[in-house]
């Protein structure tokens, strides 16, 4: 029986809508849909530019206690909030999953909140 353990980012609307920030299942690892949200400040910051940094310093910060990092990363789904966003957060992208090169897709699509510009769920898988 593989181990299941659930990671939370401390949010209360995690109970509220019945979610974890992560799943740990043995090996893979499930990121939820991440905002750049700063949760140590307890605020959205508005650029785009810095919300896509924040984006990957929380799901950073949820592989890192399920025993992981950005580079175990097998699969990521990009939501923008507008098409243009896209040549913008190209580079980001590509800093931060030079070595893992995760399959990928990119969305266009609203957001919960409308000054949410962009989302990034990832699946990990740790290394045996």
């Amino acid at each position: 029986m593989s181990e299941r353990r659930l990671i939370s980012s401390g949010s209360s609307f995690e109970a509220v809508a019945g979610y974890s920030r992560a799943v740990v299942d043995g090996r893979d690892i499930f990121v939820s849909g991440t905002t750049g949200y700063d949760y140590g400040a307890m605020q959205l910051p508005e650029d785009l530019i810095e919300q896509t940094h924040g984006c990957f310093r929380n799901i950073a910060a949820a592989l890192g206690e399920a025993g992981a990092g950005l580079d175990d990363v097998v699969r990521v789904r990009y939501i923008v909030t507008r098409a243009e966003y896209a040549e913008e957060v190209f580079p980001i992208f590509g800093q931060y999953f030079a070595t893992a090169r995760p399959a990928a897709t990119l969305i266009v699509a609203g957001l919960l909140q409308p000054e949410m510009k962009i989302e990034i769920e990832v699946t990990a898988r740790k290394k045996a």
